[in-house]
């Protein structure tokens, strides 16, 4: 199986400038992503999509490979990221002369993650008949339980079911950003990818932080450091 394995980090950043670069424990943070993807048994090359000739040099310097610049329009703060993913495999199928079966996409912001997680989600996506795989994790909020909206200044149940007690809501998932595996063919062909068949895999929640804002930030390096 052919598989792209891509990390997308634009220069922008609104929740923490720079933050696919910022040092975290003592590394950019783009290096856990690039030293996890490496280590894994199913990926033989790591393929960065960025607009930032600094993100370029830094990410080749931990043996990841940037074989193109990406646009300034796909590193918009509105850019579908499905779109980066279209561009990235459109590029790199020509520059490398190959048809890719599926595109794994790891995120910089979730530096947490283990190999096992990347590899779950492959397995997943190999043995079964899907478009794609996400990793999920619980979730610590549900709408048919606790989460509000705001109408007319007033609160209001986002799901109005008569549920008064957790246990009795629906179970509901978090998406995370550990990993996406996706079918290359159907990213081509499709730009939401909860158009197609998507399976899981499940990752807890203490791997499954995603940065965000420094509050996040905090948080993962602490987790990082502890563990």
């Amino acid at each position: 199986m052919n598989i792209l394995t891509l990390i997308c980090a634009r220069a922008g950043s609104k929740g923490i400038k720079h933050k696919n670069i910022k040092l975290f424990n003592n590394k950019p943070l783009i290096y856990y992503s690039i030293k996890q993807a490496l280590s894994s048994k199913f990926i033989n090359e790591v393929n960065i999509s960025t607009d930032s000739l600094k993100i370029a040099n830094i990410s080749k310097k931990y043996g990841a490979k940037v074989k193109f610049i990406r646009e300034k329009k796909l590193g918009r703060d509105n850019t579908p990221e499905i779109k980066v993913w279209q561009d990235a495999i459109k590029k790199l199928e020509k520059i490398n002369d190959i048809n890719y079966d599926c595109i794994c996409v790891l995120p910089v912001t979730s530096p947490l993650r283990k190999k096992m997680d990347i590899e779950k989600c492959i397995q997943v996506f190999k043995k079964n008949k899907c478009d794609g795989v996400l990793s999920i994790s619980a979730s610590s909020k549900n709408p048919y339980f606790n989460m509000v909206s705001i109408k007319d200044n007033y609160l209001k149940l986002i799901k109005n079911k008569k549920i008064y007690q957790r246990q009795m809501a629906p179970k509901v998932y978090d998406i995370t950003t550990v990993a996406y595996v996706m079918s290359a063919n159907f990213i081509k062909n499709n730009n939401n990818m909860f158009n197609g068949k998507l399976m899981y895999n499940f990752v807890p929640k203490e791997r499954s932080i995603d940065i965000d804002d420094m509050f996040d930030f905090r948080i993962a390096e602490f987790l990082f450091k502890k563990n």
